[in-house]
């Protein structure tokens, strides 16, 4: 992938299609943060997007529950399916708590969501902390080799290190790139999609374009399916330009799917119907 000494995400906005995608998801946000009923009851479609953000995540974790289902629950402290789901609604609710800790200090906010997510479902020396050589990770979605603890260490930095520096690459952009990092990586032994979903959460939020966390692009990337997430995901992991282009494409359209959603909720609420 082409990349600058100075800004290398910034190289990747300027990719076949991206910028179309950036422009693209741009509109549409603009149009439902332009809708009416944001004006006054904004709160309530966060509220509704967080919802349907964690459901679609906890989707692709393969806890596949219908939305009335998770609405309904209040328990979900049992183990498997249910575990995921309570995991990813936490993950949701934290996600805005932690935009000023993101800008100063991105790994911890990495820490806190995984140790979030667990919950207490994982053995209490691992949570919140990278794997260590010879370690486990339970990601059944995501089948590319695994980075040794080293490289997972150094790429963090790394990662860590483009975040604070900042850049001149669109929200959409940086997002995709630390979504899929952290899928590349999965650098705890658990909950890593959950953890790369929320985070591309956070950029989506702290970036400005989404600042009331209305358009989950969990949705949308749950909408397109696992199969298509996975694929464009091997696009970000063969580090071609046409790999990274197809895989922000596809983040651009889980936005754009999310807004979709929420614009649907907007829909609802002005009819008197949610």
């Amino acid at each position: 992938m082409s990349t600058t000494a100075s800004d290398p995400l910034a190289a990747l906005g300027t990719l076949p299609g991206v910028v179309d995608a950036v422009d693209s998801v741009r509109k549409a946000v603009d149009r439902v943060y332009g809708h009416r009923v944001m004006r006054r009851r904004s709160n309530e479609v966060t509220a509704e997007a967080a919802l349907r953000g964690a459901r679609g995540s906890a989707a692709l974790s393969g806890a596949d529950w219908n939305l009335e289902e998770v609405r309904r629950r209040t328990d979900f402290s049992g183990e498997g399916e249910a575990h995921v789901i309570g995991a990813a609604l936490r993950l949701t609710a934290e996600a805005g708590q932690l935009l000023s800790i993101w800008r100063q200090s991105p790994l911890r906010v990495l820490a806190r969501l995984h140790l979030v997510a667990a919950g207490g479902a994982a053995p209490e020396d691992t949570v919140g902390r990278p794997r260590l050589a010879g370690e486990p990770v339970d990601e059944p979605l995501i089948e590319a080799p695994l980075p040794d603890a080293e490289e997972v260490a150094g790429r963090l930095e790394g990662l860590s290190g483009l975040i604070l520096s900042g850049t001149a690459a669109p929200a959409l952009v940086t997002a995709a790139v630390v979504h899929g990092e952290l899928l590349a990586l999965r650098p705890f032994g658990s909950y890593n999609g959950l953890v790369a979903r929320t985070a591309e959460r956070i950029v989506l939020i702290g970036s400005g374009l989404d600042p009331k966390s209305i358009c989950p692009a969990e949705v949308g990337h749950a909408e397109q399916g696992r199969a298509a997430y996975v694929a464009a995901f091997e696009g970000y992991l063969s580090g071609t330009p046409e790999g990274m282009a197809a895989w922000i494409a596809h983040c651009g359209r889980a936005v754009e799917l999310g807004v979709r959603e929420s614009t649907a909720v907007c829909e609802a609420l002005q009819r008197g119907a949610a």
